[in-house]
């Protein structure tokens, strides 16, 4: 950064939940710099909510049809998929849909807690074509980082049909550099950021989220935690923010990140303070993942 001063501007974009940031004076050659790391932390780093499975009641497996609905069960879930959602809770939360009669259904007809917002509720989820048609599904809410495909989430029970969630919350980052002016001075970087989200937060606050998230890790590079210190030194583990990295930032693979966020274990403090034994009987969870678990909490400088 510039020792000039600094300044975020935020326009409306073409599309909606879209906006053009712009980010000036930065030094010649940090335009790209953070142009590059925050559109990465973006697109993969910032945590979502999503439909994970869906049961529907008459139906077993997702090759079936149902009478009465236009749609097959592929076609229904292919428009779940679809549905874009906020949600502040921590265990999985489960959507109910209760619909008959001749009649077009929405994403908001879904019966939903306080806890989850529906971005898109006009999305048009089925057809129902007489009156004696019924539709009877739970839809299975959870969080999130990246990408978490129906076969990654294991066996399920008869009649659960597990559902490819994308959990990132921004669809599209892209960047521009260009010159900017300060006094007479014309080699300054202006980074112009087109971002735009799934509705299910601002453009602006998912810039936000992933500075913040970049912050914690050059953290680390500045204030490393080495081995052999105590919560009695003065850099103590149990008062660093080392602890409050949450479990994506541990470069785990998807499918363990979300095991462990779906068990409860948010953040690298969660874990250390479990037992290895608790940790090991999360569901999706084996020996061979435990030991990547703690080899990443180690090359963090936690010992453990």
């Amino acid at each position: 950064m510039s020792d000039q001063p600094f300044h975020i501007t935020v326009k409306e974009g073409v599309h909606p939940n879209e906006n053009l940031i712009t980010f000036e004076p930065l030094r010649q050659g940090f335009g790209h710099t953070l142009g590059v790391a925050l559109r990465r932390v973006m697109l993969s780093g910032l945590a979502g909510a999503a439909v994970t499975k869906v049961k529907i009641k008459g139906a077993t497996h997702q090759f079936t049809t149902l009478k009465g609905m236009n749609e097959d069960i592929v076609e229904l879930i292919l428009n779940i998929k679809q549905l874009k959602l906020a949600y502040t809770g921590d265990k999985p939360e489960v959507l109910h849909l209760q619909i008959s009669g001749d009649k077009e259904i929405k994403a908001g007809d879904l019966e939903y807690p306080a806890t989850i917002k529906i971005a898109n509720p006009g999305l048009i989820l089925a057809s129902l074509t007489d009156k004696k048609s019924k539709l009877s599904a739970e839809l299975t809410v959870e969080t999130g980082t990246g990408y978490l495909s129906a076969e990654e989430q294991g066996k399920q029970k008869l009649g659960v049909i597990p559902v490819d969630a994308s959990f990132s919350p921004v669809s599209n980052v892209f960047y521009k550099i260009e010159s900017t002016r300060v006094g007479r001075r014309t080699d300054y970087d202006k980074l112009i950021m087109t971002v735009k989200t799934d509705g299910t937060i601002s453009p602006k606050e998912a810039v936000v989220k992933a500075a913040k998230i970049l912050v914690e890790n050059f953290q680390q590079v500045v204030s490393p935690i080495v081995d052999g210190e105590t919560a009695e030194s003065g850099n103590a583990i149990g008062s660093s923010t080392i602890l409050k990295l949450t479990v994506e930032e541990l470069g785990l693979p998807t499918r363990i990140a979300n095991a462990l966020l779906k068990a409860g274990y948010k953040t690298i403090g969660d874990i250390v303070s479990a037992d290895k034994e608790v940790i090991a009987k999360v569901k999706n969870i084996g020996a061979k993942s435990v030991s990547n678990i703690y080899v990443k909490i180690r090359e963090k400088g936690v010992p453990v």
